[in-house]
């Protein structure tokens, strides 16, 4: 179910700024027939040839008049997403597992309800998902983001099953910390350029993959995921420790 973006009409969620901005660009420069910029302020999209969509994937209005704006899209990529850097326990309360869950898993789950029959009617087209590195392990320091993103994979991997039969190409899209201003955060880790993570999607959406691995810290990770309590927690545990002593 490979598809082709030269020609594609492609919606973008969070395309106001970091990766999202990078997405609508390249798709720009691929060929892409139209290229929808949503995000919450379209003052944001700054794309010469981007289409502003306001968007805000936590407002059911919002989503159902971009499916209505957006009736030709055949192509759908769900990069809108947000992080508050906090633990599940240790946390003073719900607020940051709430607002992360709310756009992460409910917000993405909203946008592909929403443009199933859109994608259907066009074709079949893709759906893409931009997951994360953390959806296979949870980072103590920013575990409640990494179980949205969790749950997310899950959701994409549900989704795959449930549009096969129309025709629909489901790829996640899966990089650990990529050259953004989310990313600034995590100054000890190395980085992965926004443009090639945007590279290595369109190529696989191009080839019909449904997994894009985007950086060599991610392809180990996954790797690693049939001994993951031996060779991912011992480290995340001896950090949290050090962090969190007594």
């Amino acid at each position: 179910m490979a598809v082709r973006i030269a020609g594609a009409r492609v919606l973008v969620t969070g395309a106001g700024r970091g990766l999202g901005r990078v997405f609508t660009e390249s798709l720009l420069t691929r060929g892409a027939a139209v290229v929808y910029a949503g995000t919450r302020d379209p003052a944001q999209v700054v794309s010469p040839g981007a289409v502003p969509v306001r968007l805000d994937i936590t407002s059911a209005a919002d989503v159902a008049a971009a499916a209505a704006r957006c009736a030709d899209a055949d192509v759908l990529i769900n990069n809108a997403g947000v992080m508050r850097f906090a633990p599940v326990l240790a946390a003073p309360d719900l607020q940051s597992a709430r607002e992360e869950m709310e756009t992460n898993y409910f917000g993405t789950l909203r946008m592909c309800r929403a443009f199933a029959p859109v994608l259907a009617a066009n074709g079949g087209g893709a759906l893409v998902n931009v997951l994360s590195i953390v959806s296979w392990f949870a980072n103590p320091q920013n575990s409640s983001y990494c179980a949205s993103k969790s749950a997310e994979w899950a959701l994409t991997n549900a989704a795959r099953v449930e549009l096969r039969r129309q025709g629909t190409l489901v790829t996640g899209v899966f990089a650990g910390v990529i050259d953004t201003q989310m990313g600034a955060a995590f100054a000890d880790l190395p980085k992965t350029s926004p443009q090639l993570v945007v590279d290595q999607a369109l190529d696989g959406i191009e080839a019909g993959a449904e997994e894009v691995l985007c950086d060599d810290r991610t392809r180990s990770v996954k790797a690693a995921l049939p001994d993951d309590l031996t060779l991912i927690y011992p480290a995340h545990q001896a950090r949290w420790d050090a962090l969190h002593p007594g």
